[in-house]
């Protein structure tokens, strides 16, 4: 699978944000992650517990970034978003929020008019620093795939103690502040066949996108190789309808 081998890379072209400078504040020799996602990128979750000294130092992603800056500047380089993403799950560096604040200064230094965009797996928002800060940028773009906890087990296979509940009492509380990602797709692991596509699935997710009514729906399927084999991708189709569904509650749903 794929990992980073920077702490600054790109920018790059992406679906979903524009020009986005990536923002990998993981180790680049392996995935730290609270989730263990069947269709991930990076691969599988080998290491299940943390340890704080595998994390870049913030002075380390503040140079990276800030040289990553300067250099797209000179160069004229178009940034329409700073990404955190990377080699796992960015809101589990010890120091996330001091990253974050050190950010702000230097994005508002050089490229004011970017939006600074996290992708998280939404599991630390009872952290209540990690919640906090991501309210002070533009987008906090919060994964939720399945709102049935069998399914979020198979699919997410979180590696810490979570439920799918716990994730959306704390998603309330952020009262439509984020962007919601999800991902659907189909296939058969552990001998049992899914598709969060279908229902009943579909239709309790959209109940909860109702009530959480974010700012807006991020809409995707699989692009890239996954860990786990025989996954199918989900139509666009399919995607679009889903997208029909949210729109008729006046929630701005998007298909990438």
């Amino acid at each position: 699978m794929f990992l980073w081998d920077k702490i600054a890379f790109g920018p790059i072209q992406s679906r979903r944000l524009g020009n986005s400078l990536g923002i990998n504040v993981s180790p680049t020799t392996k995935k730290i992650c609270s989730f263990d996602c069947i269709y991930c990128e990076c691969g599988w979750t080998l290491e299940k517990n943390i340890d704080p000294r595998d994390f870049y130092s913030v002075e380390e992603i503040a140079e990276a970034i800030e040289k990553k800056l300067q250099e797209c500047r000179e160069n004229h380089t178009a940034i329409d978003s700073i990404t955190f993403s990377g080699n796992g799950e960015p809101t589990l560096h010890p120091n996330f929020c001091q990253i974050i604040d050190n950010l702000i200064v230097l994005r508002n230094n050089y490229y004011p008019q970017t939006a600074i965009t996290c992708l998280s797996n939404a599991t630390q928002l009872a952290n209540k620093q990690v919640f906090s800060v991501l309210q002070k940028i533009e987008n906090p773009v919060l994964k939720l795939d399945t709102v049935s906890e069998p399914l979020f087990q198979l699919i997410n296979k979180p590696t810490i103690d979570i439920s799918v509940n716990e994730i959306i009492k704390h998603l309330q509380k952020l009262k439509g502040n984020f962007i919601l990602q999800s991902l659907f797709m189909k296939g058969t692991i552990d001998n049992q066949a899914f598709n969060n596509a279908e229902e009943p699935h579909l239709s309790l997710w959209i109940d909860m996108v109702q009530k959480q009514s974010p700012k807006q729906v991020m809409l995707y399927s699989l692009d890239r190789s996954t860990p786990a084999p025989g996954l199918e991708k989900i139509s666009t189709e399919e995607l679009q309808k889903i997208a029909v569904r949210l729109q008729q509650f006046r929630i701005q749903a998007k298909v990438y």
